[in-house]
């Protein structure tokens, strides 16, 4: 008896291969082929200069070439719904700020309980502190003199934005409601209008990533009043967060790694080691300090999902208090 139940066994193993091998194969070659990290913004602006070193490194690491693909328009949702629509395969890949992935569905329908529906999280890569900035001859040197200022000139204190439901229009929206004070907001078609004009002192503020705001403020062409994330910036340690004076405020922005939903688990855990440690390598860590970011890899996908279920009630509560609405 014993002999043949072994032979059976052998048999029912046999007869199962045919259909363990394919998946087996889909399991172990992956990346079989380059990867696509679509940045939806041009060449050249801060989220694509922090993409590369990243991807180049992630490419060392995983063995295929990460290209980056700049799909850009329409504040980075045309590049976020073509990777949405992709393959859930692992191999097209979003690098992608709050703005297409969070901020853009909450305008549209700001009851959404889940935006981020079309995506499978990998892992927040780093931080962009966002800082206040002042034209340079405005006359408040300081949060509490700004809100006075604001008080005293009701509707005339403006502030400009990239773009209506863009991250720097929802910081301002959400501090004007903080403080009780009505601003004016001025929209732009994108950041080098708006810095021309706040350099020449056309706009009295803005929101503005550490990278761009850093060298206008070392070089004086404008002032720094506060910084909009949690904690003060590494880059500008002496300004004090506007959560000092307005407890629980938040204006965080980040860069992160997504993937269209259905991705494989087991895809989704490698890719989540693979870019931490990538953005932990010394020499990528250098570039992106340097370019005004701070590295902040997500423990794990869990954790990154929950910092975004966090973030998406605080962007909620912006885009009613902006009250958005997207065309």
């Amino acid at each position: 008896m014993q002999p043949r139940l072994t032979r059976r066994r052998l048999l029912g193993v046999a007869a199962a291969l045919p259909l363990a091998l394919p998946a087996l194969a889909q399991q172990t070659v992956w990346p079989s082929r380059a990867i696509r990290l679509v940045v939806p913004w041009p060449p050249g602006g801060p989220i694509d200069l922090a993409a590369r070193p990243i991807a180049a490194r992630m490419s060392e690491l995983l063995g295929q070439p990460m290209v980056i693909e700049n799909r850009a328009g329409a504040n980075g949702t045309i590049g976020a719904a073509h990777v949405a629509q992709s393959t859930p395969d692992g191999h097209t890949l979003l690098l992608a700020s709050p703005g297409p992935v969070t901020i853009y569905p909450l305008s549209r329908n700001s009851a959404d309980p889940d935006p981020l529906r079309p995506f499978a999280p990998i892992t927040q890569l780093v931080s962009s502190p966002s800082v206040l900035v002042v034209r340079r001859d405005l006359r408040a040197t300081n949060l509490a003199e700004l809100v006075a200022l604001a008080r005293e000139r009701a509707d005339q204190i403006s502030y400009g934005s990239a773009g209506v439901g863009s991250i720097n229009h929802l910081s301002g929206a959400s501090l004007a409601a903080r403080a009780g004070v009505s601003l004016l907001h001025v929209p732009y078609q994108g950041a080098t209008p708006l810095l021309n004009d706040l350099m020449a002192g056309r706009i009295d503020m803005a929101f503005l990533g550490i990278g761009v705001a850093l060298p206008l403020v070392q070089q004086g062409n404008a002032r720094g009043i506060a910084v909009g994330n949690a904690r003060r910036a590494t880059a500008l340690p002496d300004l004090p967060t506007i959560a000092e004076t307005y407890p629980g405020f938040q204006a965080d922005n980040w860069y992160a790694l997504f993937a269209p939903a259905g991705t494989p688990a087991p895809i989704i855990a490698h890719l989540h080691r693979t870019a931490g440690e990538a953005v932990r390598t010394p020499q990528v860590t250098r570039v992106l300090v340097e370019g005004g970011t701070e590295p902040a890899p997500s423990e794990s996908p869990s954790a990154f999902l929950s910092m975004l279920q966090e973030d998406t009630e605080r962007w909620r509560q912006s885009v009613r208090s902006a009250a958005l609405r997207a065309e």
